[in-house]
């Protein structure tokens, strides 16, 4: 395929794959949000509204999700056709996800920002645009609307690290199993999942950390670091303050990466099957 056609293949199945998960399993990210709120669960709104802040995250999934495969497959392309790193696929697919999810997070830290603060009922209850742009007018461009930009990259990159090397790995492995026959889309979602379900459990307390910085008041959020977050909820409440969330954690990234990769897969074979971007004229 040519590279005009993998980016656009690429940004069509990475926006689809996107929405439909964000839309599907925002429920669950919402009662994730809230246990790992400071504040606790049922004072951050427990189980009421738990739509609260979806259409912020609705506009920002296919996006965030497009730019993020765009940048991962082009990056693998032109990467995998090096000398140096012809032979060292894991490497490629760790650089390539660590350069996806640093684009990505120019959308998805303000998108997060005002999600979170919607789905946390104790914080103003302004809407997606009224939270940003109070974040801009009174804590700037840099700590208001990109506060928790360096966590939430502490987060998504170790998790991109481990999700996507084991996914390529699982696929790579369940075809060479089957003698080098191309898997069914319904297959290539198993792989994502049990890959996001490893990924998202070992990181989660970088997720803590990120949700604590980004529900901070401004004060106490311009002296956070992932490191003194860290450290803060180990001191208050040990290893289960840090693995607060978990169940939910890993509970929405396995079905959202069987929905995700599922779609993405599916759409990029159908794109691919009819040709639309096959060859450049």
């Amino acid at each position: 395929m040519s590279s005009t056609g993998l980016f656009f293949t690429s940004l069509i199945s990475g926006g689809m794959a996107g929405t439909v998960v964000d839309v599907v399993l925002f429920p669950v990210d919402t009662i994730k949000t809230r246990l790992q709120s400071e504040r606790g669960f049922w004072k951050s709104g427990g189980l009421t509204k738990i739509y609260k802040g979806f259409l912020p995250a609705a506009a920002g999934s296919a996006p965030c999700a497009a730019l993020f495969f765009c940048t991962y497959e082009m990056s693998k392309s032109l990467l995998g056709g090096q000398n140096l790193l012809k032979n060292h696929s894991p490497v490629v697919h760790m650089i390539s996800a660590s350069l996806g999810e640093m684009a990505a997070c120019l959308i998805r830290v303000p998108v997060e920002i005002a999600k979170q603060r919607r789905q946390d009922l104790t914080q103003s209850n302004r809407s997606a645009l009224g939270i940003l742009r109070h974040a801009l007018r009174t804590e700037g461009f840099i700590h208001g609307l990109y506060r928790g930009f360096g966590t939430t990259l502490s987060r998504e990159i170790p998790f991109s690290l481990i999700q996507f090397p084991l996914w390529e790995y699982f696929k790579a492995t369940w075809s060479a199993s089957r003698g080098g026959e191309q898997l069914a889309s319904s297959q290539v979602a198993m792989c994502g999942a049990l890959a996001g379900a490893i990924a998202g459990g070992l990181t989660t307390p970088f997720d803590v950390a990120k949700t604590r910085i980004m529900l901070a008041d401004q004060g106490e959020a311009q002296r956070n670091t992932m490191l003194t977050v860290l450290r803060r909820i180990y001191a208050k409440d040990g290893f289960s303050g840090l693995f607060s969330g978990f169940v939910p954690r890993v509970m929405w990234i396995a079905i959202g990466g069987t929905i995700f990769f599922g779609i993405y897969d599916f759409v990029s074979s159908s794109i691919n099957t009819s040709k639309i971007f096959s060859e450049e004229s």
